[in-house]
């Protein structure tokens, strides 16, 4: 087959396959009869789409660049270096834009799940353009203890590329003053391990599985932390500076999500140690057994509750099953992830 000499030919190939065709669409976020029509030049691509293009095609990044680069020299910038760089570190003008409209007409009870996806889902096509793999999970404070301090975290909304599942919503964990999680928290600025093998590093976190490097940003607001957001990568030395001014400014607009009261002061985070994931297994395995048998006795004490209450009060429950525990040694087996998956809101 002959070689193709421009963009609009190379992306006309590609798209002779229905289903290649559908993925693009659904990647760009386009109409599908859009892409026939950049095909056609009935019309052209904007800047974002151009940026997008590039990063749902790897395969063809090179060629496609050079091509676009000789119709859309002043939209892009001119170099792959650059633009890799460029897309790293800016969250494009448009998805503020999307981000703030979304606010504005969402109805108040889906705020936290609908702003989460929307952003993670961003922040994964920026930080794995390549799709490499990397999880990206949204890590909440839990309540405060009686004591009124925070004593854990609790793994939230979680998007992940191949090896990790697209939804990464189906087992919470609680993290503590072990986790990357709970330093970035404990700190209240980012925390980044390069290389989580390396079992002598001096650098917080621990190795889950696919896990290779991590970072994670806090969330705040007035100086206030409700949380962080972690990045997991497949590839170690992923963190480079680029990507973590990237995961801060995410982590900045993830503050949208949360309600004013679920900001803490930072005096209050007194972190406990949490149990690895396998053992907290044993306990979370009961979580809807509980969940039922809590709605079920609020409601014969005549005190029904919602589903985010009796939730609240399980997870807490667990909490203080899961602090009082001894903790166990680390195994040299690969032990809990820590970003990557929850359950409920």
């Amino acid at each position: 087959m002959q070689e193709a000499t421009t963009w609009r030919e190379l992306l006309g190939s590609i798209i002779q396959d229905p289903q290649e065709r559908r993925r693009l669409a659904n990647e760009l976020g386009i109409n599908p009869v859009t892409l026939t029509r950049w095909v056609n030049n009935e019309s052209s691509p904007r800047s974002q789409s151009i940026q997008r293009l590039l990063n749902a095609l790897p395969q063809h990044r090179k060629a496609l660049l050079d091509q676009l680069l000789d119709e859309f020299g002043g939209l892009i910038t001119e170099t792959e270096g650059s633009l890799t760089e460029d897309l790293l570190n800016k969250i494009p003008s448009e998805f503020y834009i999307r981000v703030l409209r979304t606010l504005a007409t969402i109805p108040h009870v889906l705020r936290f799940s609908s702003l989460c996806d929307l952003i993670l889902q961003q922040a994964l096509e920026q930080l794995d353009p390549n799709r490499v793999g990397i999880a990206v999970t949204v890590v909440r404070c839990m309540p405060p203890s009686a004591n009124m301090k925070i004593r854990s975290l609790r793994e939230s909304v979680g998007r992940g590329t191949p090896p990790w599942e697209s939804n990464l919503d189906q087992q919470a964990i609680l993290l503590g003053a072990e986790s990357l999680a709970g330093n970035a928290v404990s700190l209240g600025r980012l925390v980044a391990n390069q290389d989580l093998m390396e079992e002598q590093s001096l650098s917080p976190g621990y190795h889950g599985q696919w896990e290779e490097s991590a970072a994670a940003a806090p969330i705040m607001l007035e100086g206030r932390v409700a949380g962080c957001l972690l990045v997991s990568s497949s590839q170690p030395n992923y963190f480079q500076q680029s990507r973590q001014t990237l995961i801060e400014s995410y982590a900045d607009l993830i503050a949208l999500a949360f309600e004013t009261i679920e900001f803490y002061d930072t005096r209050q985070i007194e972190l406990g140690l949490v149990p690895f994931q396998d053992v907290q297994k044993l306990y979370l395995s009961s979580f809807r057994q509980r969940l039922s048998e809590t709605m079920i006795q609020a409601t014969k004490n005549q005190r029904p509750l919602t589903i985010f209450e009796a939730e609240q009060i399980v997870w807490q429950q667990f909490e203080a099953e899961l602090l009082g525990l001894p903790q166990m040694k680390e195994s040299k087996q690969e032990i809990p992830r820590e970003h990557v998956k929850r359950s409920h809101p």
